[in-house]
């Protein structure tokens, strides 16, 4: 057998579409929540894939879900059904507030499918004009043409136009503002529990149920964006059960497949009929690769250990941060919930995240940004505590460098 061909990070330049900056350095294997690269220097990993490795890295439940499902089907196309999707849509129904499920491969088809759902639930409705949308400044919900509109960040959709009509933005957490727009027309009212991209903001209790309210008087749908905040993230297994706000539409993935690309739309039996055959779909969607992984995670998440450990995580990091910045005072602010953990930076520090990032990985540290004042902490929802703790030690080194 022929050795593969060597790769080195320039080649990224040279062969790929420049959309990413990635880092300089390759990552080749994973364990846990540590990565090696190709000079085997060792990361811990608080980035997880973007909220996505829930499991981290190469853990058997998924491993060995994988594998067995890869000697038996792998794709059969959405003419069939197949076992392990229907086995996922059991445990997501069972599990949630939701009846019927529609899979995808990824957070934007999720809520490329929530949105049209809405649209078309708007204009069965027999109301004319019925297909008004109404999201928030800073919302992030995907790049295609559709998420990338409802999203309340120009600098993503400015480029693409003209952009999809019927999509009002006001500030998140402002009710009154929301109320202003809501009305007869409105179709759907998209939000994120907590806006990740957009800074880790939690939303308050108050403005989801006002959202709640407003959608039931004007029979518009309730659409929750957990593509982020959903499998356990906040310790909960979706970020709604926190609230006690109930969506008629939840989107998830990411974390969903633990890495295995998937995503999912749920809804209830009296919005699912408005999606009859033909009026959606996808060609990879449920495949039977995804699914049996994706269930096996999703089994191994939805325990009280697991979703315990989370919030105790939470704790323990909130601790360690403090303590780090009450040495190098760089932190105004440290908010999110669960492992979804965002730092935000003080006012002499703006626009610096990327850079305390980068230091980050060059003392063996992966991190995220959620814009530019605020470090994103999304690590494996098992992480083990040494590995917080040398995780906080190499975030220190890169504050040391910030403060010089």
């Amino acid at each position: 057998m022929e050795q593969p061909i060597s790769v080195t990070r320039s080649n990224f330049n040279d062969w790929m579409v420049p959309v990413f900056a990635p880092a300089n350095f390759i990552p080749v294997r994973g364990e846990g929540s540590r990565i090696w690269d190709q000079e085997n220097k060792e990361y811990i990993d608080f980035a997880g894939g973007i909220a996505v490795n829930a499991l981290g890295h190469a853990h058997p439940v998924a491993v060995n879900a994988l594998t067995e499902q890869a000697t038996k089907l792998w794709h059969v196309g959405n003419g069939y059904t197949n076992e392990p999707v229907l086995r996922l849509a059991k445990q997501l129904t069972e599990n949630t507030f939701a009846d019927k499920v529609f899979f995808c491969n990824s957070g934007a088809e999720a809520n490329e499918a929530a949105l049209k759902l809405a649209r078309k639930v708007g204009l069965d409705s027999g109301v004319a004009g019925k297909s008004g949308i109404v999201a928030f400044n800073n919302a992030f919900h995907g790049r295609t043409l559709f998420t990338v509109s409802a999203g309340g960040q120009p600098k993503y959709s400015q480029d693409f136009a003209p952009l999809p009509n019927g999509i009002s933005h006001v500030a998140y957490n402002d009710l009154e503002a929301a109320k202003a727009v809501i009305n007869e027309q409105t179709c759907a009212v998209i939000v994120e529990p907590i806006q990740g991209e957009g800074g880790v903001i939690p939303a308050d209790i108050e403005f989801l149920k006002g959202l709640r309210a407003l959608c039931d008087e004007f029979g518009a749908l309730l659409i929750f964006d957990e593509v982020q905040t959903g499998v356990g993230r906040t310790g909960s297994l979706y970020a709604y059960m926190n609230y006690g706000v109930t969506p008629d539409v939840l989107t998830t993935a990411k974390a969903l497949g633990g890495g295995f690309p998937v995503g999912a739309m749920l809804t209830t039996d009296k919005f699912a009929p408005h999606f009859s055959v033909g009026t959606h779909g996808t060609t990879y969607g449920g495949n039977p690769l995804a699914s049996a992984v994706a269930g096996a995670v999703f089994e191994f998440i939805n325990t009280p250990e697991v979703l315990e450990g989370v919030k105790h995580r939470h704790q323990y990091f909130l601790d360690a941060l403090n303590t780090l910045n009450a040495e190098y005072q760089v932190f105004d602010e440290i908010r999110g919930q669960g492992l979804l953990i965002g730092c935000v930076l003080k006012a002499e520090y703006a626009g610096k995240a990327k850079d305390i990032t980068t230091w980050a990985g060059e003392e063996g540290l992966l991190a995220l940004i959620a814009g530019p004042n605020v470090v994103r902490f999304t690590p494996s929802l098992i992480i083990p505590e040494q590995d917080i703790d040398e995780g906080i030690a190499r975030l220190k080194r890169a504050l040391a460098k910030l403060a010089k």
